[in-house]
């Protein structure tokens, strides 16, 4: 599937390269599809199984865009319903990303807080068990300890 390797290399006719791309653009949104399912549960995102693969399929989506970029690989076919394909992957693969960015934005955000109710009840036990308060001052006690010691 990977691009590398090649100069300037049109797609063929018959589309075999750029149904490689399809292949992985389909892949990449089968994965991302499967963790927006996962994260729509509630899965933490560091939790995630589908982190690697999604990481491997996008860095290998990544060099595609590169080769043609540089126009080393020609992602050109007379076949326009294989054209329309291809744009309508990549549509799909873009919808499916976006989606993919909120839920791991909403994931994040709730483990933020649940790790900030963490420290705040970690806080108040502190707290609740220290002999100080939150000015430094003794807890319930008015006086000093060393009431009636003279220097």
């Amino acid at each position: 599937m990977s691009p590398e390797g090649h100069s300037r290399q049109p797609v063929t006719a018959s589309g075999g390269r750029i149904e490689d791309l399809i292949e992985l653009i389909d892949a990449l949104i089968d994965v991302v599809d499967e963790e927006n399912v996962a994260l729509a549960m509630g899965l933490p995102a560091s939790q995630s199984r589908h982190t690697e693969r999604k990481m491997v399929l996008a860095d290998q989506f990544e060099k595609w865009v590169v080769e043609v970029t540089r126009r080393r690989l020609l992602l050109c076919t007379p076949d326009k319903s294989l054209q329309e394909k291809v744009l309508r992957r990549i549509e799909s693969l873009r919808s499916a990303m976006d989606e993919n960015m909120i839920r791991l934005r909403a994931a994040i955000e709730a483990s933020q807080r649940r790790i900030d109710a963490v420290m705040a009840a970690i806080r108040e036990q502190i707290s609740d068990n220290s002999p100080y308060n939150a000015k430094g001052r003794i807890n319930g006690h008015s006086a000093s300890y060393a009431t009636g010691i003279r220097v």
